[in-house]
């Protein structure tokens, strides 16, 4: 089925997928993916039984490993009419990697093309799924520049999705990043397995965040955000990077009461 032909996520109940990141490090990340949701009359579900996506094991070349994660991810999300992930890496291995991950076992494939149909990048689910751009939010005046995360970027084509919104928050100006689409070095095991060419990709991404004329660097993956702020810390940077969903969040009516 092709992106155009998927079915409209509009007045279904949307089911969160948290990643293990968010749950993990930033459960306040999904947290405020909560409260846009619900904001914008979204009735949100979380199955409880939901762990990681597999993409790990998948990009290690664990493939046995990979799909029984995976086939853990399909069961707890069995009964979803829409699943909602605030990572374009995690989306973009559901959406892209489950049907090739099970290309060899139909039962299994069905239920990933199901999946991969019905599951949404949070910033795509928002402006391409629901039509919305303007949550309402307002903030102190300030600048953003957008880091574009790679699965999000190049497999997702979440290009504009995110600074729609965040142009719409008033107070809110989007400045350029230089090098927005430039990988940050962390890439999951990548990291780990070649951390000298990762920290010398780092060092490139915080000389243009540096560089940067804005107040605050905002992405949509806390892999990417972590990598960042890390390097940052350590340079005793002032700048530092968010995600969408909190600096949304922090907009909403209400939010500072």
């Amino acid at each position: 089925m092709s992106e155009d032909q998927r079915p409209s996520p509009l007045y279904k109940p949307a089911s969160l997928f948290v990643t293990c990141i968010i749950d993990m490090i930033y459960p306040h990340t999904g947290v405020s993916v909560v409260k846009i949701l619900e904001h914008l009359g979204v009735e949100v579900r979380f199955p409880l039984t939901q762990t990681c996506c597999g993409q790990p094991a998948f990009n290690s070349g664990f493939q046995n490993d990979a799909k029984q994660v995976a086939k853990q991810f399909l069961t707890a999300f069995a009964d979803a009419q829409v699943i909602v992930c605030p990572s374009g890496s995690c989306a973009s291995m559901v959406r892209h990697f489950y049907p090739d991950l099970f290309k060899d076992d139909p039962e299994w494939l069905e239920r990933a093309l199901w999946a991969a149909n019905i599951t949404w990048e949070f910033t795509e689910y928002l402006v391409d799924g629901l039509g919305v751009t303007d949550l309402g939010a307002h903030l102190p005046e300030m600048k953003v520049a957008f880091h574009q995360a790679c699965h999000g970027y190049r497999l997702m084509h979440l290009d504009t999705q995110a600074s729609a919104l965040a142009r719409a928050v008033e107070g809110v100006t989007v400045t350029d990043l230089p090098g927005a689409d430039q990988c940050c070095g962390f890439g999951g095991l990548f990291s780990v397995k070649m951390p000298e060419i990762s920290g010398a990709m780092l060092n490139d991404k915080m000389k243009g965040i540096n560089a940067a004329d804005a107040d605050m660097i905002v992405t949509g993956d806390c892999s990417c955000m972590t990598q960042m702020n890390g390097g940052l810390s350590r340079q005793n940077s002032p700048k530092r990077v968010t995600h969408i969903a909190d600096l949304l969040a922090r907009g909403l009516p209400g939010a500072g009461e």
